[in-house]
């Protein structure tokens, strides 16, 4: 007699409630079982069962002394593994990532689409040579709507992926200029494309200002972004034809080498210095 499986919808249950332990985890950095089973919804037992498995499979380990859970680095290592089919990008974006750092000393950060997902994910950054600055952390995910990041990507996208990921976006407000509707997202992209490169003004988080240009491949995708994040305060508005075309220069430099022999973009076209950028409450800032 065949032994009966479980319903559909208890296995996604089950699916479900690991991922939620496994945030947790990587949230908390370590948490007890009844946290650990707070976040998940569930009992404590069936918590206890979930973790124990975690253990035996060498994902999660027990602090002897506190009894809370924590993740090992065989997660990471799943990670970094994945990572191995972004190689070429890595390769290419690494020295003029270092290029933008050494002569910014700000934050620098690689960003890639995250699948269907309207979410762009960091893989690679410089640090700032400054300690009060832009913190960022690989493998965090941020939506496309909201940042400099996220519009060097879609720019360069087909009209009709475009068109798709627009409609699916939630336009969830972060930030005081965040935008919040997709038409003024896509007029935007129309302009970010015109001058090689995207900007957001704190619509991401209060106080940060950054600006990014994509790393195209040899038919002119996007298929990484590469940005630079300033404070406010410490932004001068005199150096941002000198920031823009750096910027360029680097992604350019990057495309290249990744295969892409078309135009350099936004030659000829720069408008940072007599339109700007609108933000999402239609204010002209630069």
């Amino acid at each position: 007699m065949s032994t009966q499986r479980p319903p559909k919808t208890e296995n996604v249950a089950a699916v479900l409630k690991v991922f939620s332990v496994l945030e947790t985890l990587v949230q908390e950095k370590r948490a007890g079982l009844a946290e650990l089973a707070q976040g998940a919804m569930t009992s404590k037992t069936t918590a206890h069962r979930l973790l124990q498995t975690m253990v035996d499979l060498g994902y999660v380990e027990q602090e002897p002394e506190t009894e809370k859970y924590l993740l090992t680095l065989k997660l990471f290592s799943l990670g970094a593994r994945s990572l191995q089919g972004q190689a070429d990008i890595l390769r290419v974006a690494d020295p003029v990532m270092g290029k933008l750092s050494r002569a910014t000393g700000e934050s620098i950060n690689l960003g890639v689409l995250d699948g269907h997902e309207n979410f762009v994910t960091y893989i690679h950054k410089f640090d700032s040579a400054y300690s009060l600055a832009m913190q960022s952390t690989l493998g965090y995910r941020n939506p496309l709507h909201s940042t400099s990041l996220g519009k060097a990507l879609l720019a360069w996208r087909d009209e009709f992926e475009i068109e798709d990921r627009l409609r699916t976006m939630q336009f969830v407000k972060l930030a005081p200029n965040t935008i919040t509707d997709p038409d003024t997202l896509q007029a935007q992209l129309q302009t970010v494309r015109a001058q090689g490169y995207a900007e957001e003004i704190e619509e991401s988080e209060a106080g940060v200002r950054c600006m990014a240009t994509p790393i195209l491949d040899h038919l002119g995708r996007s298929v990484a972004a590469i940005s630079i994040s300033f404070p406010l305060f410490r932004f001068e508005e005199s150096k941002k034809p000198e920031y823009t075309t750096l910027l360029r220069e680097c992604g350019d430099e990057a495309s290249r080498a990744l295969g892409y022999s078309g135009g350099t973009l936004g030659a000829g076209q720069d408008t940072s210095s007599t339109q700007g950028v609108a933000t999402s409450d239609g204010n002209q800032p630069l």
